[in-house]
């Protein structure tokens, strides 16, 4: 299962979920807004800090947008250039 922890508004909250969306993936979104979330992620992952996503289905927890989508394309996307021996170009994720 994927949870991630989000903000309304977050510009990096956004763009891990529209990667999710664009893989077609389900995750369950926590807004620390709710006190009692943002305790429940400072309990899982040590400071306040969105976006946070946990992948229980791997055991893994990460922090940092980039670092999220490239998760997320590792492991739930599929890549056509790469399954015929190619890489597809770097992406520059900064832009929303």
């Amino acid at each position: 299962m994927l949870t991630l922890f989000v903000k309304t508004g977050c510009p990096y909250c956004a763009k891990v979920l529209a990667v999710a969306e664009e893989l077609g993936l389900t995750i369950e979104e926590k807004d620390i807004a709710d006190d009692a979330v943002a305790e429940e992620l400072i309990a899982h992952g040590g400071k306040r800090q969105v976006p946070y996503l946990i992948d229980s289905d791997r055991d893994v927890a990460i922090y940092e947008s980039d670092d999220i989508v490239g998760y997320l394309r590792e492991h739930y996307g599929s890549n056509p250039m790469e399954t015929e021996g190619e890489t597809a170009p770097a992406h520059d994720g900064d832009e929303l």
